[in-house]
């Protein structure tokens, strides 16, 4: 047990110490070294001695002398600003000694997204360092192999130091070229949270949450923009589906079997009052439609109330705009519940001739749940035995293997 609390700890903790730590050293792989030895130091130390009153400033302690230590063996005659208190106890450390770490994601945000770095780069850094995502795990969000996500990151990088790109949030005038950047990696952070990649829980409130923090101030410094409104909605919608979506054991439950009077409506009215303003400003995107097709679902009081011939409209709109092969499967999704199986599972047929979702589970699963719906049970079976032999993470796993033993 402790040891599942100290990797939620560091979990939590992680990206704010990261973002500070990479703000005082400006340098990202130093920082990373930093904070896994902090972290190495946290797994020995917590279990004999307890756990810190407050571990994300214990964290940061530790992983800044162990920065400040590196930076003294590769650059000697460069001194340490702000200076480091080498005799202070990592537990003593007060708040005012600590880097303005709130302040330090967002400005890692926009650094990670500077328009020299090319979208899929500025992605993987961003859910690197304020997911704290493996290469691994990266990888297998973006359905490439992981020498790819590797070596893409590293380019990354090597571009922030070589470019000299400043740690800061840029000046007002040229926010908006990074906006497209920005409002992506806010989603991917927000979908990891939503949609765990690893772990043992399917959800991440930690970083949900953080998702929708950087969502409202980027709304703040943007009054006005559309898609940035779009996204915080669509985050806000979502984010008020969360209290239904696993059950006790923290298995998934599927949108069709959750008890909605657990949803939380404030946050639904607060998403749908977003949606509102934004929509009204006649700058139609990608974040504002994916909204609107949350905003149907939150708008259902019943599985069956969900107005499916809309949503399969709004998918197609989105595929317009946002063409890709995840967007086309829930596109068919969409089209199997307004106009039945049949047009849905002939339309995810061509994507899986395609090639292009191969390795990803979703896909299996969705043509398995719309063959057993039409009550071809072995060609359903077979389509959840190949989303098995896909899936990673454990509480999907119990959904599919829970969906197959139901046929028998």
């Amino acid at each position: 047990m402790l040891a599942r609390a100290i990797d939620q700890l560091v979990r939590r903790e992680g990206p704010r110490v990261l973002a500070g730590l990479i703000r005082w050293s400006g340098d990202f792989d130093l920082a990373e070294e930093a904070f896994q030895a902090a972290c190495a130091q946290a797994l020995e130390a917590w279990p004999r001695r307890g756990l810190p009153e407050r571990p994300g400033a214990w964290l940061t302690t530790v992983a800044r002398r162990r920065a400040a230590d590196l930076l003294r063996r590769r650059r000697p005659d460069v001194p340490l600003e702000p200076p480091l208190a080498d005799g202070l106890a990592a537990e003593a450390v007060e708040p005012e000694s600590l880097p303005d770490v709130e302040d330090d994601r967002l400005r890692l945000l926009f650094t990670v997204c500077h328009p020299a770095l090319a979208q899929p780069a500025q992605v993987a850094l961003a859910l690197r360092t304020l997911c704290g995502l493996t290469t691994a795990e990266i990888a297998r969000a973006h359905l490439e192999p992981e020498a790819t996500t590797a070596q893409r990151l590293v380019r990354a990088k090597r571009k922030i130091a070589e470019a000299r790109i400043p740690f800061e949030v840029p000046a007002a005038d040229r926010l908006a070229e990074r906006l497209d950047g920005v409002l992506s990696a806010i989603y991917l952070v927000f979908n990891e949270g939503f949609s765990a990649t690893e772990g043992d829980s399917w959800i991440r409130p930690d970083l949900s949450t953080e998702a929708i923090r950087l969502g409202r101030l980027v709304v703040e410094l943007l009054p006005g923009e559309a898609e940035a409104e779009g996204l915080l909605a669509l985050m806000l919608l979502h984010d008020g589906r969360r209290p239904a979506r696993t059950a006790g054991d923290g298995a998934l439950v599927p949108l069709e079997e959750q008890d909605r009077t657990r949803w939380d409506r404030g946050l639904i009215d607060e998403g749908t009052a977003v949606l509102d303003r934004a929509v009204g400003r006649g700058q139609p995107g990608p974040y504002q439609l994916q909204a609107a097709i949350a905003a149907l679902h939150a708008r259902a009081a019943h599985p069956q109330d969900t107005d499916w011939p809309q949503i399969a409209l709004l998918y197609g709109a989105l595929l317009r705009q946002s063409p890709g092969p995840i967007v086309e499967l829930n596109a068919a999704a969409a089209v199997a519940m307004a106009h039945g199986p049949e047009a849905g599972l002939a339309w995810m047929e061509r994507i899986d001739r395609s090639g292009a979702l191969a390795g990803y589970h979703l896909l299996p699963a969705a043509q398995a749940d719309l063959l057993r719906r039409l009550g071809r049970t072995e060609e359903a079976r077979a389509a959840y035995g190949r989303a098995l032999a896909l899936v990673r993470h454990p509480a999907e796993r119990r959904f599919l293997e829970r969906r197959l033993a139901e046929l028998g």
